[in-house]
């Protein structure tokens, strides 16, 4: 099966030649996109043209529509293959990369996972933290490294991540919070921590895109919330005309329901046309509301 690396790249240093350089010595398919960076950066690009594929738009995008954008490429233009995400800051090494190839199978998301050490910057430290414990609350699934850009997926995954929403850093995070729901498994695997330069060369905006994490899952937990409150309350409700058998499965129907409308149309904000939407609220209603 081919294997393929995916590299999203902003405005890269040298070390993207390096990186590139170091994983064509390895048999895989190299694609980059470059997400609308100025044309000073043109040069780095065309060295790594030599090894990769280089996909290319004008104007700055994000790294979720970078990602996405390369998915679609990959659909297109692929039969089957193993996929792996990687940053093209240095953060990930060539040896972890490989390794994460060998974890992949089918229903599954592998992440690299980077564990406490004192390399990773304050504040880095501090928002691995406080989203690791957001996203425990909004899903109930533990995950150590929500943030970690290294990840492997089966080519029969590209569906499932091509209709996730956000175009910036909030992708991946979406991602996570859906995979749950569509019952995929979320699996770490602990890899090198590096953070060259106090994490420098990130073009995470420390404001604006932690705004757009956080908010969705906010929304992920209270949507999540609301519908423990309604479950409970219309359970009560049947409760006073049913046995508890039928009131719970009234109960667990209408809630399943409401956090499905939740979800679509507040947290993911999801435009799929009226058949797609009646297949998905059926097969919801018995995956959440029966199996939950």
């Amino acid at each position: 099966m081919r294997k393929v690396v995916l590299i999203p790249s902003y405005e890269p240093t040298n070390k993207l030649i390096d990186i590139v350089s170091e994983l064509s010595k390895n048999k895989l398919d190299i694609i980059i996109v470059n997400d609308g960076s100025n044309k000073k950066y043109d040069c780095i690009f065309n060295k790594c043209s030599d090894m990769a594929t280089v996909l290319k738009y004008d104007n700055n995008r994000g790294k979720g529509y970078a990602l996405k954008y390369a998915f679609k490429y990959i659909k297109d233009n692929y039969k089957n293959c193993n996929i792996v995400t990687m940053d093209s800051d240095g953060q990930h090494t060539i040896k972890d990369t490989l390794m994460l190839f060998d974890t992949i199978q089918d229903n599954k998301i592998s992440l690299g996972k980077r564990l406490r050490d004192k390399k990773i910057p304050f504040k880095s430290k501090l928002g691995n933290s406080l989203t690791r414990i957001l996203y425990k609350l909004s899903t109930g699934v533990s995950v150590y490294d929500t943030q970690t850009g290294l990840r492997g997926f089966n080519y029969n995954m590209l569906d499932f991540l091509l209709n996730i929403n956000g175009d910036r850093f909030e992708y991946e995070m979406n991602v996570l919070l859906r995979a749950p729901k569509c019952n995929i498994e979320l699996e770490e695997y602990v890899i090198e921590t590096i953070y060259e330069d106090n994490n420098s060369g990130t073009h995470f905006r420390a404001i604006k895109d932690s705004i757009l994490i956080y908010n969705q899952l906010i929304k992920y937990g209270l949507s999540s919330f609301l519908s423990f409150i309604v479950d409970y309350i219309l359970f009560i409700i049947f409760g006073l005309i049913f046995n508890v058998i039928y009131s719970n499965l009234i109960a667990r129907v209408f809630s399943s329901l409401f956090n499905y409308f939740m979800n679509k149309n507040i947290v993911f904000e999801d435009d799929k046309n009226v058949s797609n939407s009646i297949i998905s609220i059926c097969y919801y209603v018995i995956m959440e509301g029966y199996f939950k």
